[in-house]
C-alpha cells in the first residue's frame, strides 16, 4: 500500500538538482509600465511645467545609475560583456567602455 500523496517523500534529490535562476516574468510588463510613466511625465513637463525639467533630469540620472547597478549585477553572476551588449544592440567594447570600471563596484549613491 502506498502512502497518501502528502506523506510521500519528495522524489527529487535536491543535492543532485541544480538550482536554476528563473526569469521573472513580470519584468517585461514592469518595464512597459515605467516607459508609460516616463512618457506621461514628459508630456506634463512639455505642457508648460518648466520647473519640473530639473526633476526630469534627476530621473534620467537615476536611470543611468540603475543601469550601472543592473549591469554590474549581471556581470557579477557570470554574464559576459558580449551577453550584455547583445541585449542592448551595441558592441561588447561599447558596453565595456560605458559601464565597465575595473575593480570598482557602484556604490549605493553612485
Amino acid at each position: 500500500m502506498t502512502a497518501p500523496p502528502r506523506e510521500r517523500p519528495f522524489p527529487v534529490n535536491k543535492s543532485l538538482t541544480p538550482n536554476q535562476r528563473r526569469r521573472v516574468v513580470e519584468n517585461d510588463e514592469y518595464a512597459a509600465f515605467l516607459r508609460r510613466v516616463i512618457r506621461a511625465y514628459s508630456r506634463r513637463v512639455a505642457a508648460g511645467d518648466i520647473e519640473a525639467i530639473a526633476d526630469m533630469a534627476a530621473v534620467a540620472d537615476e536611470v543611468a545609475i540603475a543601469m550601472h547597478h543592473a549591469i554590474y549585477g549581471l556581470r557579477s553572476i557570470g554574464y559576459s560583456w558580449a551577453d550584455v551588449a547583445l541585449r542592448l544592440g551595441i558592441t561588447r567594447q561599447a558596453a565595456q567602455q560605458r559601464w565597465g570600471s575595473p575593480g570598482r563596484e557602484p556604490g549605493p549613491d553612485a
